[in-house]
């Protein structure tokens, strides 16, 4: 059994609602780019997280990856189990927010701004130079400054990370989505921020892929519903059915099962106080 959440959700730490042992913010997709657009204008960079069960699930076995999510200028939960597990215990997160419909989001903004973009993996070169036509198809002034998907384990060695990283700064893009995958994309963001102060990081994971058309994305029914995964396994079963079957769904049934029996409690022990005479 892997490990689980002492309290699924527990109230506001920072501002931030705090799920399945991740702060997460408040905040719809219109709010996100609302705030990094106020950042860039201002000149301040940041990261954003979009951590779903999976995410959670690997946070929650480690403590170095957990201060990985939490330590993003913005979390947003790519995952309607972790809205509705903070929707049970009475801290509701307003939406869903995923790295798929950010990256869309966030190139309409550098569009009209003239906020140049960098899109880094996605899968083979030609999925992530797909994704910027498909891009700038959408967004005619969208300036994209490059388009690089290191190799697969580009990382193993610190020469691999030496020339992705020289590579991204050298282009001095002022946002940068990133779809190697956590926690592999967010390690890489951690140290492309240091080098980039004024530029803003999204860990998008599949969106490039699905940018290019080279991965279905679920219908918006199916996302609403939490079924996404389910679409996304059908689609690639050899891949995903240990993820998603042995390790996700075991972690998200015992995280609402956690929350919905906090509720109860809690509801219970008011009833009692209710009840209290007074002294």
């Amino acid at each position: 059994m892997g490990p689980v959440p002492a309290r699924a959700s527990e109230g506001t730490a920072g501002g931030r609602v705090r799920v399945a042992g991740v702060g997460v913010d408040a905040l719809t997709e219109g709010e996100v780019v609302r705030r990094v657009a106020a950042a860039l204008a201002a000149g301040r960079g940041g990261r954003i997280v979009t951590p779903n069960v999976d995410i959670c699930r690997a946070a929650a076995a480690d403590p170095a990856l957990r201060e990985l999510v939490c330590s993003a200028d913005i979390v947003v939960p790519d995952g309607m189990p972790l809205v509705w597990a903070a929707r049970l215990l009475g801290t509701p997160l307003p939406e869903r927010v995923t790295g798929a419909d950010l990256i869309w989001s966030l190139s309409a903004l550098a569009a009209g701004h003239g906020w140049p973009v960098y899109l880094l993996g996605g899968g083979p070169p030609e999925v992530a130079r797909a994704a910027a036509r498909e891009l700038a198809g959408r967004h005619p002034a969208l300036e994209i400054r490059g388009v690089h998907a290191p190799p697969y384990r580009f990382d193993d060695t610190p020469e691999g990370t030496d020339d992705v990283c020289r590579a991204v700064v050298a282009a001095r893009p002022r946002l940068v989505f990133v779809g190697l995958g956590f926690p592999r994309q967010d390690r890489l963001i951690a140290r492309l921020r240091a080098e980039l102060p004024d530029a803003w990081f999204l860990g998008c994971g599949a969106a490039i892929a699905f940018a290019a058309g080279a991965v279905a994305r679920a219908p918006r029914w199916a996302g609403r519903a939490g079924l996404e995964w389910a679409f996304r396994l059908a689609g690639e079963p050899g891949r995903l059915a240990r993820r998603y079957l042995v390790d996700d769904l075991p972690f998200a049934a015992r995280l609402l099962g956690g929350c919905l029996l906090t509720r109860l409690r809690d509801r219970t022990s008011g009833r009692a106080r209710g009840r209290r005479p007074a002294g």
